[in-house]
């Protein structure tokens, strides 16, 4: 996408690289927040979208993650990688002091979207939870007893019925494809209690989407979690038959659109 730029920025445990896809007169602020072992150049067809209805859209690689520092998939808190989001935030605030702020946030980019909401919910305007991985601490913990962790890569079946999905993250350098850090795998079973025993959502406006199908995060867990915490303004989107990423999914037109309705619903003047 043309006119993309990237700014680095100092992270809690080195720099971030963060992509902003920019708007000449945004409407809105829309951070994005990728998942695990992936990075925010694959966000770039929602990026487009979302500066097509007024945004401007920025998206971090994570910790450990792309193109910012850290080794590869490391995470020891959730905590920390919740204050780069928020670096990431104010960044945005600072450059665009007048817009509301919504976070989209996919799958790992989810469970720390829902930190986010409940330390600094009150500095969204809204929050999509696209397969949140939330809900997971008792699967997560058998992982953890097991003799040996899960050191297969993802299967890319799981993602998206569109076989070359499948085959451009198989091929993708800057995606993850090894096994589970076993650090990393106790810090998200750490981040699921958090958010297992944080606040609910409040008044904050949000939309939960999830694929029908999906085998990484599936939705008999997550879906509890995330009814637990939502508040007085919720929205459900069950993909039918979908997989895993419903961003690039066959149907993803779609279920990009009701993320930028809801983008511009929440964002409108006078919102609640």
């Amino acid at each position: 996408m043309s006119g993309e730029e990237r700014i680095s920025l100092t992270g809690s445990e080195g720099e971030l690289s963060v992509r902003v896809w920019p708007h000449r007169a945004p409407a809105r602020v829309v951070v994005l927040s990728h998942g695990y072992g992936e990075h925010i150049g694959r966000y770039e067809h929602v990026a487009g979208a979302l500066v097509e209805r007024g945004a401007v859209v920025y998206g971090p690689d994570h910790l450990g993650h792309g193109e910012s520092e850290g080794e590869r998939v490391l995470i020891g808190d959730f905590e920390r990688v919740v204050d780069d989001l928020h670096a990431v935030v104010r960044l945005a605030r600072e450059q665009h002091p007048e817009p509301p702020v919504a976070l989209v946030a996919h799958s790992m980019g989810g469970l720390i979207g829902a930190r986010y909401a409940q330390r600094h919910g009150d500095e969204l305007a809204g929050l999509v939870l696209s397969a949140p991985s939330i809900g997971l601490a008792p699967v997560l913990a058998d992982w953890l007893a097991a003799p040996e962790l899960p050191d297969d890569p993802i299967d890319v079946a799981v993602l998206s019925r569109d076989e070359s999905v499948g085959e451009a993250y198989a091929n993708d350098p800057l995606v993850w494809h090894g096994g589970w850090k076993r650090q990393t795998l106790e810090a998200f079973h750490r981040a699921n209690e958090a958010v297992d025993a944080g606040p609910g959502f409040g008044d904050l406006p949000v939309l939960y989407i999830h694929g029908e199908v999906d085998e990484l995060v599936p939705m008999a867990l997550a879906r509890p979690a995330v009814e637990r915490l939502q508040g007085e303004n919720f929205t459900e989107r069950i993909v039918p038959e979908a997989r895993h990423e419903t961003f690039n999914e066959l149907d993803q037109d779609e279920t990009i659109r009701w993320v930028a309705d809801f983008a511009e619903r929440v964002t409108a003047r006078g919102a609640n």
